[in-house]
């Protein structure tokens, strides 16, 4: 619920800090006191403080139960030129994307009354192996399994969405393999 524009809500906020109800969990973020670690509220709060972002790679694999990689950092896209997020309550680790490849494969998600961007799992896939040096041909391997094993990709996918990322050469010797 955003309580912006309501009047006295700065005060109430101090109040139920003060007194142990709530937890500030960053500037204008905050958490009930007794609610439970959700590695998808860290996600609802980041799109929060940075609309325009978009989660990606390692954190849109664990989103989309591709890897059993668990990052430590939220991996999000941001345009261009766009300003870095500043956030204090969790590390972030922020790519620059431009073009189709930001603009694609985003699907909206609501977690927490909220909309969040992730990138589609066949993009994120793609965006696995553009960033392989990142992190690692062995992570984006694995997806590209999990992907195809748990029909969440067809090839029809995963090749427009090479192309877009421009790793269609990349990635061709190991989406011959799956056939």
């Amino acid at each position: 619920m955003d309580l912006a524009n309501i009047k006295g809500a700065r005060t109430l906020m101090s109040r139920l800090v003060d007194e142990g109800k709530l937890v500030k969990v960053g500037r204008g973020l905050y958490s009930p006191a007794n609610a439970e670690f959700d590695e998808k509220q860290n996600l609802a709060e980041i799109a929060k403080v940075a609309p325009n972002a978009v989660i990606c790679l390692l954190s849109a694999l664990r989103f989309h139960d591709l890897t059993t990689q668990n990052p430590f950092e939220i991996w999000i896209a941001i345009e261009g030129m766009s300003r870095r997020p500043s956030v204090e309550f969790v590390p972030l680790r922020v790519l620059r994307f431009s073009g189709p490849s930001f603009t694609a494969g985003i699907d909206t998600h609501k977690i927490d009354g909220g909309s969040v961007k992730v990138y589609n799992p066949a993009k994120t896939i793609a965006d696995c192996f553009k960033y392989r040096n990142k992190i690692g041909l062995d992570v984006a391997m694995e997806a590209l399994r999990d992907g195809w094993n748990q029909k969440k990709v067809t090839m029809d996918e995963l090749w427009h969405y090479a192309k877009v990322c421009r790793v269609s050469n990349v990635i061709r010797p190991y989406l011959e393999s799956l056939q």
